[in-house]
């Protein structure tokens, strides 16, 4: 069982790891703490945005849109391999998962195929939108996974947490498919070895 760590330490956390780091607004009260509890926190998500165009991807992220409000994330990590901060506390990231990912993240195992969604993730998971179209063909440049690499560590460092606390929406929540373009199998592969 993990706190969230307050938000002046994310944004630590994350420049610590030497991520460039934008804030947004008001991001550190930006939250739909209103709708739930946030935390406790058992791992970092990382989703793709179906959209193109850093400054775009950033404002929809925060705002949200019709039918889902903003935050959608704590962190939208564009093209360019920059971080910029939306929101933190509960946001409209992970929605309604499988409460056996959720098991098996908390004990660092190997994950089950997802197969329901009964379980609030938007409580229990810190939040990583990456710009992208999400369409197999759009590129992810090195900048860019380099830093989706260093900010998932960055909060396992914080928390004492392994690579397999880092899970992608697609293993959470049956019918997604984010992030396209690389695995997560390959994605924690790296966050391992740069908790080394």
């Amino acid at each position: 069982m993990a706190s969230p760590m307050p938000a002046g330490s994310f944004l630590d956390s994350l420049r610590a790891e030497g991520l460039t780091v934008v804030e947004v607004g008001d991001w550190a009260r930006h939250n739909r703490n209103h709708k739930g509890p946030w935390g406790p926190v058992h791992g970092v998500m990382i989703h793709h945005t179906v959209t193109s165009g850093g400054e775009r991807t950033v404002e929809i992220c925060r705002d949200g849109y019709s039918g889902l409000p903003g935050p959608l994330c704590h962190g939208v990590i564009t093209k360019d391999g920059t971080v910029h901060l939306v929101g933190y506390g509960r946001a409209n990231h992970a929605g309604l998962g499988d409460d056996d990912v959720l098991r098996a993240v908390i004990a660092e195992k190997a994950l089950p195929p997802d197969n329901e969604a009964d379980t609030d993730g938007n409580r229990h998971f810190y939040g990583f939108e990456c710009e992208n179209l999400g369409d197999g063909a759009d590129p992810w440049p090195e900048a860019q996974l380099e830093a989706i690499e260093k900010a998932a560590a960055a909060v396992c460092q914080h928390h004492g947490w392994t690579e397999r606390s880092v899970i992608g929406h697609l293993e959470w929540q049956p019918g997604k498919v984010d992030p396209r373009g690389f695995t997560m199998a390959w994605l924690r592969e790296r966050i391992r070895d740069r908790l080394k």
